[in-house]
């Protein structure tokens, strides 16, 4: 199986990133599952909801949306000096739910230890899908369980618990993590995870004076390219925000070396 040309994360999986994610959040619970204490398990949870039918964060669904139309029957009803009674075409639209998975590491009593985030790109634009994060974000700062939030998307505004102003400039990467600790809710933890390096082993936090569990970054975006098999990936196809252009031909003398283009 050939791997993606890139040494970190591939910033054309975005274009497929409702598949990715639901990769990274499966492969994400299985590597942590054989690394919890025996008392602790790590279970993929869904949020759900619907965006308005002109929002553009719906373009993470399906792009076909099939709705069905019918005959209205017709109407016993005597039409009045000779004029038609109308009848209508009745549509069923289609409004599909949108489902987001992240993890929640619990103990077997069923308390919230530590939830794990992969951001989507409807996390960071305005509309239904941003404020159902936020809502969720705030739920789990107000708890005493830990917040995890990896970044792996270039498009939108950061949507981290740490305001994008406080990061200093040196450290605003392509990527990022932020792991909030359940035990102390005025700190936050930041990784900045630069585009052109391997992305790092992560350390998982779970109860205070509790040894993290380490979550191989790089490991789960290799499996999700292998196993999605996007070694096809179409690199000529534009991104979204535009790579920077001190990277365009970096990336471009990757892709040409690992013959994909």
């Amino acid at each position: 199986m050939k791997a993606s040309p890139f040494p970190g994360m591939d910033p054309w999986l975005e274009l497929h990133w409702g598949d990715v994610h639901h990769s990274l959040i499966q492969y994400a619970r299985d590597a942590l599952q054989e690394r919890l204490p025996g008392d602790l398990r790590a279970r993929v949870e869904e949020r759900v909801y619907v965006e308005d039918e002109n929002h553009k964060s719906r373009a993470i669904i399906p792009d076909v949306v099939v709705s069905q139309i019918h005959p209205w029957p017709a109407a016993d009803l005597e039409a009045e000096g000779g004029a038609i009674v109308a009848s209508p075409l009745v549509f069923e639209i289609s409004n599909p739910e949108i489902t987001e998975g992240y993890i929640e590491i619990r103990d077997r009593g069923g308390k919230v230890i530590t939830v794990i985030e992969f951001l989507s790109p409807s996390n960071k634009r305005a509309g239904v899908g941003r404020d159902k994060y936020l809502e969720k974000q705030q739920e789990v700062l107000r708890s005493d369980a830990s917040l995890v939030e990896i970044d792996l998307v270039r498009s939108g505004q950061r949507t981290l618990a740490l305001p994008a102003y406080d990061i200093p400039l040196e450290n605003r990467t392509d990527y990022v993590a932020c792991v909030s600790p359940g035990w102390e809710h005025r700190r936050r933890l930041l990784y900045p995870l630069p585009f052109r390096k391997r992305l790092p082993i992560l350390p998982i936090p779970l109860r205070q004076r509790e040894s993290e569990a380490a979550l191989d970054l790089q490991a789960l975006v290799d499996q999700a390219y292998v196993q999605g098999r996007y070694y096809d990936l179409d690199y000529t196809l534009p991104l979204e925000p535009p790579l920077a252009p001190e990277d365009v031909a970096w990336a471009a003398e990757l892709v040409k070396a690992a013959g994909r283009r």
